[in-house]
């Protein structure tokens, strides 16, 4: 397994390797990443070997790093293909992430099986790089636009994929101190937090309470947000249990991460999305299949303040009717049996393998 550096990488790779060792119990499952990602915590606190190798960016100017990158391509290539040797590896899985592009070369020259996962609505270099070696390459979302591409969705925390939230909410409001018979309005930008949903919200939380809403806003932990000590204001800086967060959630403001968007989407949140405004548009692409599909909202970085609270998103929250069929859209594009699908599309890749991968170990095609 192959992947690493974000969550977006970390979380699925780790959800895919549970189901694989759920699945087959006898399967040695080795993870590859560098030690300055997540998960070179994540992935031994799971219970997985991490082996590591150096942090290798494709160069993006030409540079002194550019220069130097091909002889370092060619070293991190052949430890991988090393480890792949010593190890006895039977298929390489790539999550994305500096160190997938080198083990999508190694597989490739190795003759091993390559499986590809992408993540997100636009692909990243690595991953459009390992397509170009496989016809196994699995995506979360249709428009996705990558080489040999089937959707089989996202790899989901089994917390999630396995939540019932109608069973789970009784739970889930004594945790956060919610009301039962009000709606919930969650709102979150992730562990670091969004600066303009955080603002937005906050500055105009009154009329969201007026309007008989309670809302749980996660702020981040580097973006605190006072407490007004309003009734039915709820504020934590990060929750450690978001399977309880969502389950106590009726609409979610949030951004458009691909993970953010599955999860809402298998659960049938409807929400409204805030595309994070620096980098190269994917996440506003992530949301697109639950906009057209009339389950979330699409408002730009720049739009979400609290005078759009006060008024598109007010008129929202005053329509019960419109939240229930936004839910009932969002639950249509949902899928929970991405892990599955991910680990049955693996399989299909080694039952396709040649019957010796070693016969065709070091062709460099």
């Amino acid at each position: 397994m192959a992947g690493g550096g974000t969550a977006g990488h970390v979380n699925p790779l780790l959800a895919t390797a549970d189901r694989i060792r759920e699945r087959e119990p006898d399967a040695e499952v080795l993870v590859l990443g560098t030690a300055e990602g997540l998960e070179a915590r994540l992935v031994p606190l799971r219970g997985y070997e991490l082996v590591t190798v150096p942090r290798l960016p494709f160069p993006r100017r030409p540079d002194a790093d550019a220069l130097r990158f091909p002889s370092r391509w060619r070293a991190s290539v052949d430890t991988v293909r090393d480890i792949i040797r010593e190890r006895g590896v039977d298929a390489v899985v790539g999550f994305g992430g500096y160190v997938a592009a080198p083990a999508y070369a190694a597989a490739h020259r190795e003759g091993l099986p390559l499986v590809i996962h992408e993540a997100n609505a636009r692909p990243g270099i690595a991953n459009r790089y390992g397509a170009l070696r496989t016809r196994y390459v699995a995506t979360v979302f249709p428009g996705t636009r990558i080489r040999h591409g089937r959707v089989v969705g996202l790899p989901l925390r089994r917390e999630i994929e396995t939540l019932d939230r109608f069973v789970a909410r009784p739970e889930a409001l004594t945790e956060f101190g919610l009301a039962e018979g009000r709606p919930t309005l969650l709102v979150t930008g992730g562990s670091l937090g969004a600066r303009r949903l955080n603002e937005g919200i906050s500055g105009a939380v009154d009329a969201v309470l007026a309007a008989g809403w309670q809302v749980l806003h996660i702020t981040g932990d580097r973006s605190p947000v006072e407490d007004p000590g309003l009734p039915g204001y709820g504020i934590l800086a990060y929750c450690d249990r978001m399977d309880l967060a969502l389950a106590a959630a009726d609409l979610a403001v949030s951004r458009a991460g691909s993970a953010t968007v599955s999860e809402l989407a298998a659960l049938g949140i409807p929400a409204v999305f805030v595309p994070y405004a620096v980098g190269n548009g994917e996440q506003a692409l992530n949301a697109r299949e639950s906009v057209d599909a009339g389950g979330a909202l699409l408002v730009p970085d720049s739009e979400f303040d609290a005078d759009w609270v006060r008024g598109p998103f007010l008129r929202l929250l005053e329509d019960p009717a419109l939240v229930a069929d936004m839910a009932a859209r969002m639950a249509a594009t949902g899928r929970r049996d991405g892990a599955d699908r991910l680990v049955d599309l693996v399989q299909e890749a080694l039952r396709a393998a040649p019957a010796s991968p070693s016969a065709t170990a070091g062709a460099d095609g």
